[in-house]
């Protein structure tokens, strides 16, 4: 794969200023990219759009929202003259053991870390299409090693890997590029709370085993900015966890080469659209 410029490229991310999403921006400013910043807090936003100036606008947006997002997307698409990278960053998560946890905590969690990635790239298929861009999603390394209490994290982050893998066939014919991010632990303001809460406390307690091991943020980023610069399809940090992930891939590749054809898929596609669902 040749190498993808970001240099005037149009950026957008969801869950903008946080950690992750602050340190990525400012990355991809570095690259000569102009970044659209979504993010539920709209003061935050748009003050953190001042501080990379003119290439950055910020808006307010909840994707739990289809509408906050269609709309989010459609302005920067208008202001910038389109978009081509999309990263849906926005998570949460959540420590509740199955027999006392709030059904409503559960499903925030999964609302927000799997259907809002299903939106993000919903509001944005049409416009990166037009560019043959790519969508990423971060998922994590909970997507394949799935601890106890959070049961909703893990299961979405599980999820957004299974999409991510599903939307890169319905999309591929088009030439847009589709990637999932799978970190392990590293420090943002969401770890500190995670190392905060009790149950977080019990769970790692110490563990600086190979799967608990923090990854620097930096080398986080790096991984992100590379993985859109070569449109990965999966992206490890640190990569020698990529060995963890291998063997499901493994099978998905066989059943994808031998099952699910361009052609075939595109037949699918057709077919879907003709008799929507009642």
């Amino acid at each position: 794969m040749a190498h993808y410029d970001l240099n005037g490229r149009v950026a957008v991310i969801t869950g903008s200023t946080g950690g992750l999403g602050t340190a990525v921006c400012a990355a991809l400013t570095a690259k000569g990219a102009k970044i659209a910043l979504f993010d539920m807090d709209e003061a935050a936003v748009k003050a953190q759009a001042s501080t990379f100036g003119a290439n950055a606008r910020g808006w307010k947006v909840d994707v739990r929202s289809l509408d906050s997002l269609q709309q989010a997307m459609n302005e920067a698409a208008d202001h910038f003259g389109g978009i081509d990278v999309v990263i849906a960053n926005a998570g949460i998560t959540a420590f509740e053991p199955l027999d006392t946890a709030d059904p409503g905590h559960f499903e925030r969690v999964v609302d927000v870390n799997l259907f809002g990635v299903w939106r993000t790239f919903h509001a944005a298929a049409g416009h990166v299409q037009k560019r043959k861009g790519y969508l990423m999603a971060i998922s994590s390394m909970a997507a394949f090693s799935h601890s106890p209490l959070q049961a909703a994290y893990t299961a979405s982050k599980a999820g957004v890997w299974a999409m991510c893998n599903s939307i890169r066939l319905e999309l591929r014919h088009s030439g847009v590029g589709v990637g999932s991010v799978h970190p392990t632990f590293f420090k943002t303001p969401m770890m500190e709370r995670t190392f905060n809460d009790p149950a977080g406390k019990q769970i790692w307690n110490g563990n600086t085993s190979v799967f608990f091991k923090m990854a620097p943020l930096e080398d986080v980023v790096k991984g992100i900015v590379k993985g859109i610069e070569k449109r990965s399809e999966m992206i490890f940090v640190p990569r020698n966890n990529s060995l963890v992930a291998h063997l499901p891939r493994f099978f998905r590749k066989v059943i994808e080469t031998f099952e699910f054809k361009d052609d075939a898929v595109a037949a699918m596609i057709k077919a879907a659209k003709s008799s929507p669902p009642k």
